[in-house]
């Protein structure tokens, strides 16, 4: 599903995609509503911090988990 790509990795096939694309659109979603009902750009941090950092390590090791290594 992912492919090693420097330290990190890039989706090679479909369902690969599907899932960069899912959390990418899930990670802007929350940004977006956050952002809406924040007062400061230390509101947004801390009210997108506990669901997009989540996020991204389980896409993280999900591509790690998956990645074809050859060598």
């Amino acid at each position: 599903m992912f492919k090693p790509w420097g330290w990190m990795y890039r989706p090679t096939s479909v369902v690969g995609w599907a899932v960069s694309l899912l959390v990418l659109a899930f990670c802007v979603h929350v940004f977006l509503w956050v952002d809406a009902r924040s007062h400061s750009v230390s509101d947004t941090f801390y009210g997108v911090f506990p669901f997009i950092v989540p996020a991204v390590t389980v896409w993280y090791v999900v591509a790690m988990r998956t990645s074809c290594r050859r060598g």
